[in-house]
């Protein structure tokens, strides 16, 4: 492991720089035309990625979902063009198999605009050959991180002796502002220590963001910071330096014991005679005389835009295209006789290939009997996490240093940690690292596997912007987020979740879940593992919930719609009372009473917004009937959002502020969470109603 230089040789071939050229105008014309986009770091970095691509990546541009593919991501996202170049002149299909191209040249002319396969940053499940959501900087180098880590994973738990099914390497290209961003040093941390050998990132050191040169804000050693972490640290001193790039290269896939960064030396806008070097050449259209100097800079035509020559796309065929075509074929004979040699192999293969959960996967999953002390909704969770994960075995997660108080922990025989020397080990210990645990999870979900993450709830707030992009790329992955509420207790208003739950609901397409007992929690579960494009979370209870006598109440199956009648009355009832998580039981609690003395009073337990609102209104409008608008909701958060479902002239009793240092009890009572209270709100809606 050494921070010394790789030593500089010579340059490309003249068909390589033919090549390399034409990614960069590419990159110049697509965003001349569309006006905006960045066009600077695809200028500098091309003979890199060019490199990559052409003489090392494993990848099959005619099956571009390949399992065992290597990875390339593009980290710093805004040079999106640098990679939609590559996809475009490596003929990438759109389909395995298939003869369309994922991105045409007429995609690359519609870069940026309305509808095009060429959007301002790489977007997963939009492009094919995008392999992970960038654009928020330092998101990409973390999702890298559980990528190689899923390699590792899949290799000691899919492959046998003679048999590799799974091996691929993971490299990504970053930007000094990746590097700058906090998630980057979580994620290079926790790579570090797990020693993946199979892991790159390549560093553009091209010393330019959008406010100038990095010595305005950026002047540490990142070499030094990197060997601490416990990476191999390698240098190229010019971008354009063909054998210095391989050299580094090779370095790394001939290491076994820690990931690599290569720090190369560019120039941002390479060629364009005024910009290069430059903060303008970071964000800007070049200009037309600008794009004219830099193609006379590659010896290029002035007069040609998106101009491809003869024999570039010759020279990605001869390239990844043949060396591509070779692995998947040796790969798919591994397969095949992988699959003739053991039936169960065959088909714990077949299961992971297809996404498909494995049979009787839920059989365990326990019924909880009624108790009206019950359990804390964490208790159950981690009750029926390890019920599940028994049967799911390319299910993997852990806790951000709190798996003991989140009960994420997998406890059965030969679940394990995951450790350097354990690479198929199912409990992950994040250690305190929140953001990067998000995206590690979606870098896990992004190889195929069942990834979960678990913290408090207060710190989702560390993870939002993984979590948006889980859902911005429809990962199936989910978290646990437990201590839900004022609930916490004497930890105060720092650990004290109010905002939080709203926050995570206004995310499109996250389910979020806040179960009301133990059995909800079973349900919740189901619903989770039955998602196969959504991320979901789970908000859970420290202090314990009773566990309804389902023989009495709503079925808790009734969780997978979101919301459900949870106790009734004959007839219309006089007052509804709408709850989620531990503050149902303050509505079944004032119910009773009501009950008692001849009120028509119903409770709906609302464990998901995001379900409810997915069902037709007819449904929707038999739990809350649209004529009675005497309505109670009780959750202890903020109140916002809650009018949708109490109306206009309904009672909120919810958090106006943050809480405080307390045992649970005196903060129920303090901030107006009590039976008493929901008691008191119902009656003053009944009489509102009658005047």
């Amino acid at each position: 492991m050494s921070g010394a230089d790789t030593v500089a040789k010579s340059g490309f071939s003249e068909s390589d720089q033919l090549a390399i050229n034409t990614i960069r105008t590419l990159a110049i014309d697509a965003v001349q035309k569309a006006n905006s986009g960045h066009a600077g770091a695809p200028m500098g970095l091309a003979p890199v990625a060019y490199t990559v691509w052409n003489r090392y990546l494993r990848y099959d541009p005619a099956n571009p979902h390949w399992p065992n593919r290597d990875r390339f991501v593009l980290s710093c996202g805004h040079a999106s063009m640098l990679l939609y170049g590559l996809l475009h002149l490596a003929r990438v299909a759109e389909k395995d198999g298939g003869n369309a191209p994922a991105i045409s040249l007429e995609d690359i002319k519609q870069f940026r605009q309305i509808d095009s396969r060429t959007p301002g940053h790489p977007e997963y499940h939009f492009t094919t050959g995008v392999e992970t959501t960038t654009g928020p900087l330092g998101q990409g180098v973390a999702n890298s991180v559980g990528m190689a880590m899923g390699s590792r994973f899949l290799n000691s738990r899919l492959n046998k002796p003679g048999l590799p099914l799974y091996d691929f390497d993971v490299y990504a290209l970053c930007s000094d502002g990746d590097l700058m961003e906090g998630v980057a040093s979580e994620a290079a941390s926790i790579a570090g220590h797990l020693r993946l050998s199979n892991l790159c990132w390549i560093y553009d050191d091209n010393t330019i963001t959008i406010e100038g040169h990095t010595e305005l804000a950026f002047s540490e050693e990142v070499a030094a910071r990197f060997l601490a972490y416990g990476w191999q640290v390698l240098r190229v001193a010019d971008a354009n330096d063909a054998h210095a790039i391989a050299a580094a290269l090779d370095t790394f896939k001939a290491s076994h014991d820690h990931p690599t960064l290569i720090i190369v030396k560019s120039i941002i806008g390479y060629g364009a005679p005024t910009k290069q070097n430059t903060s303008k050449a970071h964000s800007d259209a070049l200009g037309e005389e600008e794009v004219k100097g830099a193609k006379r800079a590659y010896g290029w035509p002035e007069d040609k835009q998106f101009y491809v020559p003869d024999g570039v796309y010759d020279s990605f065929a001869d390239g990844i295209g043949k060396r591509g075509a070779a692995l998947f074929a040796e790969w798919q004979g591994l397969l095949d006789k992988a699959k003739k040699a053991d039936a169960s192999h065959a088909e714990e293969l077949d299961a992971f290939l297809q996404g498909r959960l494995p049979e009787g996967w839920d059989k365990d999953i326990p019924v909880f009997p009624a108790d009206a002390k019950g359990l804390a909704t964490r208790e159950s969770s981690g009750k029926v996490l390890n019920a599940i994960a028994q049967h799911v075995p390319f299910m993997l997660g852990g806790s951000a240093d709190l798996a003991p108080s989140n009960k994420s922990n997998l406890t059965f025989e030969g679940a394990g940690s995951l450790t350097p020397l354990n690479p198929g080990g199912r409990n992950v210990h994040f250690g305190v690292r929140e953001h990067a645990m998000g995206s590690i999870v979606n870098g896990l979900g992004l190889v195929g596997l069942r990834a979960y993450g678990a913290t408090f709830l207060v710190f989702a707030d560390y993870m939002r912007p993984p979590i948006r992009l889980a859902s911005l790329m429809e990962l199936p992955v989910f978290h646990i987020f437990t201590h839900d509420s004022i609930g916490v207790g004497e930890d105060g208003p720092t650990h004290q979740p109010v905002e939080q739950i709203l926050s995570l609901r206004a995310i499109p397409g996250l389910v979020t879940l806040r179960p009301a007992d133990a059995n909800e929690v079973a349900e919740a579960y189901r619903v989770i593992f039955a998602l196969k494009n959504q991320p979901a979370v789970l908000a859970l209870s420290r202090q314990p919930l009773p566990t309804f006598d389902r023989s009495s109440f709503g079925a808790a199956s009734g969780t997978a719609k979101g919301a459900y009648v949870l106790a009734d009355c004959e007839g219309t009832p006089e007052v509804l009372l709408l709850g989620s998580g531990s503050e149902v039981q303050l509505c079944v609690s004032a119910w009773e009473t009501l009950k008692a003395e001849g009120v028509k009073a119903r409770v709906v337990s609302m464990p998901s917004w995001d379900l409810f609102e997915r069902q037709d209104q007819a449904y929707r409008d038999s739990v809350l009937p649209p004529q009675v608008t005497a309505r109670v909701a009780v959750e202890m958060g903020t109140v916002l959002g809650w009018d949708r479902y109490a109306g206009s002239t309904g009672t909120i009793i919810g958090m106006h502020s943050f809480g405080a240092s307390a045992p649970i009890k005196e903060l129920q009572k303090k901030f107006g969470f009590s039976a008493e209270a929901v008691l008191g709100a119902a009656r003053d809606q009944i009489a509102r109603g009658k005047k």
